[in-house]
């Protein structure tokens, strides 16, 4: 079980809106309207996922070896990602709750969402 950053990329790139942006310190990741829904770790292996503060903390207490925050992302909208315990599905789920959050009516419109996933 894993899901790395190249599907998660390929999976959110799907999503009508989504184009691959320049992120901080130069980075690219994909991007809706101008906000990034995932971006590269600085470790190997990881990658950052955009999701509510009250998501962060249930799969912070759920699944600690997969999602977890360093201190600098403490109270901010990320958590990190450990790609090689990732659930493909649950990620998939993850995923389209951001782009959801992110989308405009019309973008969910068109992707068939009208409800948050």
């Amino acid at each position: 079980m894993s899901f790395g950053w190249e599907e998660a990329v390929a999976y959110t790139l799907g999503f009508p809106g989504v184009t691959m942006g320049a992120g901080a310190k130069g980075s690219v990741s994909p991007q809706i309207r101008g906000r990034q829904i995932i971006s590269q770790g600085r470790a190997t292996g990881t990658y950052l996922l955009r999701a509510t503060r009250e998501e962060i903390e249930i799969l912070k207490e759920t699944d600690p070896g997969t999602f977890w925050q360093t201190p600098q992302y403490q109270g901010w909208p990320t958590v990190l990602v450990n790609a090689a315990s990732a659930e493909p599905e649950r990620m998939k789920l993850l995923i389209a709750r951001t782009w959801w959050d992110r989308a405009s009516g019309a973008q969910r419109v068109a992707a068939g969402k009208v409800e948050r996933p």
